[in-house]
C-alpha cells in the first residue's frame, strides 16, 4: 500500500476548497479543508500534515500572515500559495516567508497535483535524511 500524502487546503471560499479537496482526494490524497486562517492553524497542531495549499486573500488573517505563522511552528511544512490576485510583490513576499510555490487561480488540477508532488518529493527526502540523523546518533552515542 502506498502512503496517501495529507493535503491541508485553506480557502475562505468554501465551494472551492470542498472542490478543490474532493479533487484532489480522486488523486490518491487524504485532505482537510480550513476556511480561515486560524482554523488550518488549529488543525496543523492537532493533525498529521504532509502539504498546505494555501489562499492568499482571505478575510481575517490573510494568507501571508498564515504562512508566517505556520512557518514559525512547522518549518519544513511545504506551503503552497494560491490566489486570484497575484502581484510579483506578493509571490516575491510569499517565498521569501517560506512559500514552495505560488499558483494562480483558477488552476489546472494537473499543475496543481504537479507541485503538490515536487514539494511531498521534497518533504519526504528531508524526512528521511532526518530519521538517518538521528537513528546515526542514536547510534553514536550508544557506541554501536
Amino acid at each position: 500500500m502506498t502512503y496517501k500524502p495529507h493535503v491541508l487546503v485553506v480557502d475562505d471560499e468554501k465551494e472551492f476548497a470542498d472542490t478543490l479537496a474532493q479533487r484532489l482526494a480522486l488523486r490518491d490524497y487524504n485532505t482537510q479543508v480550513a476556511y480561515s486562517g486560524q482554523e488550518a492553524l488549529d488543525i496543523l497542531e492537532e493533525e498529521t500534515t504532509d502539504l498546505v495549499l494555501l489562499d492568499v486573500l482571505m478575510p481575517g488573517m490573510d494568507g501571508a500572515e498564515t504562512l508566517i505563522r505556520i512557518k514559525a511552528g512547522h518549518p519544513l511544512l511545504p506551503v503552497l500559495m494560491l490566489t486570484g490576485e497575484a502581484t510579483v510583490e506578493r509571490a516575491i513576499a510569499g517565498m521569501k516567508a517560506g512559500a514552495f510555490d505560488f499558483l494562480m487561480k483558477p488552476c489546472d488540477i494537473d499543475t496543481i497535483a504537479g507541485k503538490l508532488e515536487d514539494a511531498y518529493k521534497i518533504k519526504a527526502d528531508q524526512d528521511a535524511r532526518i530519521r538517518e540523523a538521528e537513528i546515526n546518533n542514536i547510534i553514536a552515542r550508544k557506541g554501536w
